[in-house]
């Protein structure tokens, strides 16, 4: 036990000679001497981190990278409100990076990047995406340009060539098609970052945040971007060319685009891996191709993607920025991303001819499959990036906003939904359809008062105001 009188000098003293006795002790003992690197802990879901890490510290043998596999907000959130437990480096999407922004969260990386390049590095809608207020708090990783990926065989049976769809028009055209041999063209339960994307390809710009993130605008009821694609999608609703019963990634969607119930997807880049790996049996018959416009002009939006950020309250930002640059910036780390099957955000990459003509999707077990028939797709997919609108904003709280449109707009597809059965059951009645046992069809009880996509974006936009408010925005 040490004595009363041991002072701040003495413990350093015997601290520092401690140290220099082991020190010397290990080195003439040929032994390992004490982990000097700097640590970086990393929290990021990225499938190929691992790959990216090993290849990041062989570069740089200073730094030593700690990775966790972390997904979704929770994590982050409570990590800023207890105070400790965040990491150096986050992997953030892109709708979510402009709320951590705002808060303080990030660091303001615009003084390392400005005038070295990085630009014209990234394509347009990946770099306009890590701005707020023209500063830059991350470094895209990946991107997510919308595209059109469309089962080429269901399509070819309803006598549409898919290929030729320019407009909305045509879009809508071949619903009715399809739907004329009982299928849908697409399958819309009511998910947030789909309508937001769709907002946006439409050129609607429904939320605004001013330089100092602390006034902010909601126009979901007259922005005319959103008043246009609201008319439409409701149209496709109203006529049951959209299916409204199967959410997103459940089982129940991946078996209607497996039996061509479901006919094509308006999804981001990254989705030709997701696809061979949830819908293995149509493999051969898909295609992609750019998104339908309203007038027919090539036009997309960003549907997912995202950025690395360093967080503020690290106490390594040289080391952590390092990290962040290699990730997204240096030719090795972003090699070993998309061999992982990462669509890239840079656009060195995309215009790369063994990039463009790939015809092939590694599967779980890294082999090649001809998925989409041989058809380039990357060639497409890097096309679609190049037709990324800028200017769009995100709300300062877009992951709350994403969580509240299931309880407002989604009333309006619960509607639909409730509509399409009934509609459903009729015609099975009708036709003398029984049930497994053999017994007549009872009828359902017809849906009550109708709730329209409109209503439910007037419930929206009333719920961000209030929430906005109460977060201590200025909102209009």
């Amino acid at each position: 036990m040490r004595p009363k009188g041991w002072n701040t000098l003495a413990r350093r003293a015997v601290a520092a000679a401690a140290v220099a006795i082991v020190a010397t002790t290990l080195a003439s003992c040929g032994q390992a001497t004490a982990d000097t690197r700097t640590e970086v802990t990393v929290w990021s879901w990225e499938p190929s981190m691992a790959q990216v890490i090993s290849r990041f510290e062989q570069a740089n043998p200073d730094i030593r990278v700690t990775w966790q596999n972390m997904s979704g907000y929770d994590n982050i959130n409570t990590a800023i409100q207890d105070g400790y437990g965040m990491p150096d480096v986050m992997q953030i999407e892109y709708y979510a990076l402009p709320q951590y922004a705002v808060s303080g969260q990030f660091l303001d990386l615009t003084d390392r990047v400005s005038g070295r390049g990085y630009e014209g590095f990234f394509s347009p809608g990946t770099w306009s995406s890590v701005h707020l207020a023209g500063r830059v708090y991350g470094l895209p990783m990946d991107s997510g340009p919308m595209a059109f990926f469309y089962n080429k065989d269901v399509f070819d049976q309803a006598g549409v060539d898919a290929a030729a769809i320019r407009t909305w028009d045509d879009y809508y055209q071949a619903a009715k098609k399809l739907k004329d041999i009982g299928v849908y063209i697409a399958a819309d339960a009511g998910d947030a970052s789909f309508y937001d994307a769709m907002v946006w390809a439409a050129g609607g710009h429904p939320f605004r945040t001013s330089a100092d993130g602390k006034d902010v605008t909601v126009d979901l009821t007259d922005d005319p971007g959103v008043r246009r694609f609201t008319a439409f999608w409701q149209r496709m609703i109203g006529e049951g060319l959209v299916d409204t019963a199967h959410t997103t990634w459940s089982d129940g969607w991946k078996r209607a685009l497996g039996s061509g119930q479901v006919a094509s997807v308006l999804s981001g880049a990254w989705m030709p891996s997701l696809l061979l790996a949830d819908v293995p049996g149509t493999s051969g018959l898909w295609r992609v191709a750019q998104m339908p416009t309203f007038d027919g002009s090539p036009a997309t939006a960003e549907n997912g993607g995202s950025a690395m950020a360093v967080l503020q309250s690290t106490r390594k930002p040289d080391a952590a920025f390092r990290f962040v640059d290699f990730v997204t910036h240096d030719d090795a780390g972003i090699a070993a991303r998309v061999d992982g099957g990462a669509f890239p955000a840079d656009v060195g990459t995309m215009e790369s001819r063994e990039f463009r003509d790939k015809t092939t999707v590694k599967d779980a077990r890294g082999v090649d499959v001809t998925y989409f028939g041989g058809q380039r797709f990357n060639q497409v997919l890097a096309q679609a990036a190049e037709n990324v609108t800028v200017g769009y904003q995100y709300l300062p709280f877009e992951v709350y906003a994403r969580s509240d449109f299931r309880k407002t707009v989604g009333t309006a597809y619960e509607w639909s939904k409730a509509r399409q059965a009934y509609d459903e059951r009729r015609r099975a009645i009708r036709l003398g359809m029984t049930d497994q046992d053999g017994n007549p069809l009872e009828p359902l009880d017809k849906p009550g008062k109708k709730v329209s996509l409109a209503d439910g974006l007037a419930l929206w936009q009333k719920d961000l105001e209030e929430y906005g408010t109460n977060q201590g925005f200025t909102v209009h």
